[in-house]
């Protein structure tokens, strides 16, 4: 299991705490850092992060809003430029000059932000199911459900909401969904179960028009040697996106995941060795 640790990060309506799990590892490579996507936290890792930290320490972190994280007092502060200072001050609380970035559709959105700075500390990046271009249609299915506050009567009605929400995670075993039922929710004071997440984290799908998105002059900065993972059937990493993204910026490998779309949970081992031989690599 992780050691959860925690970190006063500074926002624009005060500080607010960030949670990160470690598990250590061999030091003599750069830690990997994995960030997760939109409404989900670290623990979607647990797979991954126990299989890595063979090799390298792990650290998986809730971005703010979401997991073991505060929430923000503003919600209109929930974007980018906060993820991108908080990864930042993440980064330097480990006390080291390079890391290997793995990121889930947000998190990997954040990875090639990040990627693109100069003196960025990202030595080797895996980008699932994410690219520099996200189709409206992609963010307008998000939007159907981000944001919602569900509650659950036992953990039983949690993984079945798990189950038809992160269908596009592909083919998993029983106790996958129970770890996500488990780590993707919260016990609720008043009885029951809610996401571990902060509906707030909504407020951009709220306020913004939904258009596409589309980052290439940023992508085509990122110098970092890059793995993209895409689901077979996504709909928010087109096929087209992926495979220009062999060609331009860092040129990435690409690899396909059969039966499942947006996005590859990372937990079966075909998954977790894609991962780990890139990495290794370095």
């Amino acid at each position: 299991m992780p050691e959860t640790r925690y970190l006063s990060c500074l926002g624009a309506k005060g500080f607010h705490r960030i949670a990160y799990h470690v598990w250590p590892g061999p030091t003599d490579r750069p830690p990997v850092v994995c960030v997760h996507g939109l409404t989900r936290n670290g623990r979607d890792f647990d797979r991954l992060a126990e299989a890595l930290s063979a090799r390298r320490t792990v650290v998986c972190p809730d971005v703010v809003g979401r997991g073991d994280s505060d929430r923000l007092a503003d919600p209109a502060e929930y974007g980018y430029p906060r993820y991108m200072a908080d990864a930042a001050a993440l980064v330097a609380r480990l006390g080291i000059e390079q890391v290997d970035w793995v990121g889930t559709s947000m998190g990997g959105f954040l990875g090639m932000l990040l990627a693109a700075m100069p003196g960025n500390p990202i030595r080797r990046m895996v980008l699932n199911d994410v690219g520099p271009v996200i189709p409206k249609a992609a963010l307008e299915q998000i939007g159907t459900y981000v944001g919602q506050d569900p509650r659950f009567a036992d953990l039983a009605e949690a993984e079945a909401y798990q189950r038809r929400v992160a269908a596009g995670f592909g083919r998993l075993p029983d106790e996958g969904w129970a770890h996500m039922a488990r780590h993707m929710t919260r016990a609720d004071p008043d009885g029951g179960f809610r996401l571990a997440y902060d509906p707030g984290i909504a407020h951009p799908f709220r306020t913004q028009p939904i258009r596409d998105v589309d980052i290439w002059p940023v992508y085509d900065r990122v110098r970092a040697p890059s793995l993209v993972l895409r689901g077979a059937e996504s709909g928010l990493l087109l096929a087209d996106t992926a495979q220009e993204m062999t060609v331009r910026g860092p040129r990435a490998e690409l690899a396909t995941i059969a039966d499942c779309a947006h996005a590859p949970a990372l937990m079966t081992a075909d998954q977790i060795a894609l991962v780990a031989e890139f990495l290794d690599r370095g």
